[in-house]
């Protein structure tokens, strides 16, 4: 133990230096700024790196034995990394957070699936899912999930951070920061993606039992999460976006945080094939009543969205929507203009292979901005879903190069 708190304090006393820069209050008005639709300049991010390939110097290899110190040692050599080779507009908070610990007992089913890996210190992997809901009596296994708080092993959890490092780095606890609402992803994971397809034909009225079921437990939990004072106001960001904003208004300190002091987000990546009538059936109908209580609505992942505007619109509190790589930029542009914010996801791909194309990023990210400039848009940029860069750290940092050169140009 005493050697995990001799790593974790150097460690905190960087972290600390880069949490006080005054990089990340400048970087924190733009994120409000765009989000509350006022935005100063597109903000550019990177997120989901693949980290296990840049580790040749051993500067994000793991020294901390205590399972809870490892994943703070993890998080704090991340972030500096990240300050140091791709920083973009990111944000560190001055301060550590500790989860507070949350049981569940479950929805009735897991995961049954098997993978294939080409690259064994990747966690990326291709998943082939076993068909839980084969048969119309399958929708019985689900039940509703009792949601709990383990306040004895959240603050035994925050004593070992605190003691290691809060004289360095103020400590915190922190709850749910957002609700994320990936039903169809989890269809596809409970079935298999053919079978999910077909049945939006073969079985339209069991596709309907399944999802509202799904539906109606996710609404559940996000109940139980407000009743048990689960919620934590104001994330910096949402699954690699930026979240802060004016827009979201401040709780009650009598009563805590609730769903209209939040963010949610929406996505159904696996209907990207299907029509935006069918989408609306099967998809937008139950968002509505989990979006509703809820302050502000991101909507969209790697699926593209811009022939379904006019359907996903109607959501209640949407603010912002995920542009993909496969959608048409200047239509959502267009559409959207000055009322919504644009998650702009650039083409990952680009830094996977070779040497960097740096004239075709500048193609791909110069038609980004020209479409968010002529349509007084407001949007981040971020590069995501980077499953490999080759190897290649120089092709993150290159790509953050040119972004930023871009953007600091607007």
């Amino acid at each position: 133990m005493n050697q995990d708190r001799k790593v974790l304090r150097e460690l905190a006393h960087v972290y600390a230096e880069i949490s006080h820069h005054p990089r990340n209050a400048a970087n924190a008005a733009l994120y409000r700024a765009v989000n509350d639709l006022r935005m100063i300049r597109p903000v550019v991010l990177l997120d989901e790196i693949p980290f296990h390939e840049f580790n040749a110097d051993g500067a994000l290899t793991l020294r901390c034995e205590d399972a809870i110190l490892r994943g703070v040692e993890d998080y704090l050599r991340k972030t500096i990394f990240k300050w140091r080779h791709f920083p973009a507009d990111m944000m560190v908070p001055p301060h550590l957070r500790v989860g507070k610990v949350i049981n569940s007992t479950g929805i009735g089913i897991k995961v049954e699936e098997e993978t294939v890996s080409v690259d064994a210190a990747n966690h990326i992997s291709s998943h082939g899912y076993v068909d839980q809901f084969a048969n119309d009596e399958d929708l019985l296994k689900l039940k509703d999930p009792i949601i709990s708080y383990d306040h004895a092993e959240t603050m035994r959890r925050y004593g070992l951070v605190a003691d290691a490092v809060g004289d360095i780095v103020p400590v915190k606890v922190g709850g749910v920061q957002y609700v994320y609402s990936i039903i169809w992803d989890e269809i596809a994971a409970y079935r298999g993606v053919s079978s999910l397809l077909m049945d939006l034909i073969d079985r339209a009225e069991f596709t309907h039992a399944l999802v509202k079921r799904l539906y109606d437990i996710r609404v559940n939990v996000t109940e139980q999460y407000e009743k048990l004072g689960l919620y934590e106001y104001g994330p910096e960001t949402i699954h690699c976006v930026t979240a802060l904003t004016d827009d979201l208004p401040a709780p009650d300190p009598a009563v805590g945080a609730r769903r209209a002091n939040m963010w949610c987000r929406g996505a159904a990546q696996i209907l990207g094939s299907v029509s935006r009538e069918m989408q609306e059936e099967f998809e937008f109908e139950y968002t509505k009543k989990l979006f509703e209580p809820f302050g502000l609505v991101y909507y969209g992942c790697c699926e593209p969205l811009h022939l379904k505007l006019d359907a996903l619109v109607k959501m209640p509190r949407l603010r912002k929507i995920g542009v993909t790589p496969w959608a048409d930029t200047d239509v959502m542009a267009e559409f959207m203009g000055d009322r919504y914010v644009m998650a702009v996801k650039p083409n990952p791909a680009s830094v996977a292979v070779g040497p960097l194309d740096e004239a075709g990023l500048r193609k791909e990210l110069g038609k980004i901005l020209d479409a968010v400039r002529r349509n007084h848009a407001h949007c981040d940029i971020v590069l995501k879903d980077i499953s490999s860069a080759s190897y290649r750290l120089e092709n993150l940092v290159r790509w953050e190069q040119i972004a930023m050169e871009l953007v600091r140009d607007w």
